[in-house]
């Protein structure tokens, strides 16, 4: 399967299969003309090219459309590019960056030495 990635508004609708495992196209449109404001053939185009992408299924009757992909493999997807873009891929890059700005409390540093023992086996 090739690597899909996503923008923001296709993370929309994922979003809503992602919660509630299958919609009916007609109300994932109702759904983001509540909270985002889009018109229905907005929706529907971004349903299209979902599709094209692999990322969801559709099913008739009634246009019912399903996450093809889960929520943690395009979080996965979209963190690594993100790291390759800012950081060259480098872990300790990121986390050299984002640590120099932070104020992090005992518990917090509790939590990093954790996680830290754990991959460090």
């Amino acid at each position: 399967m090739k690597e899909i990635r996503l923008h923001e508004g296709e993370l929309n609708v994922m979003e809503l299969l992602w919660s509630n495992k299958e919609l009916a196209a007609k109300d994932i449109s109702k759904i983001i003309k509540e909270y985002i404001g889009w018109e229905k053939n907005t929706t529907y185009t971004v349903i299209k090219r979902l599709i094209d992408k692999g990322a969801i299924t559709r099913q008739d009757p009634g246009f019912i459309c399903r996450a093809n992909i889960s929520k943690r493999k395009i979080q996965e997807i979209e963190t690594n590019a993100l790291f390759d873009k800012l950081f060259n891929g480098s872990v300790s890059c990121f986390l050299t960056e984002y640590l120099e700005n932070q104020t992090l409390n005992h518990s917090d540093l509790d939590i990093l030495d954790r996680i830290l023992a754990n991959y460090g086996r």
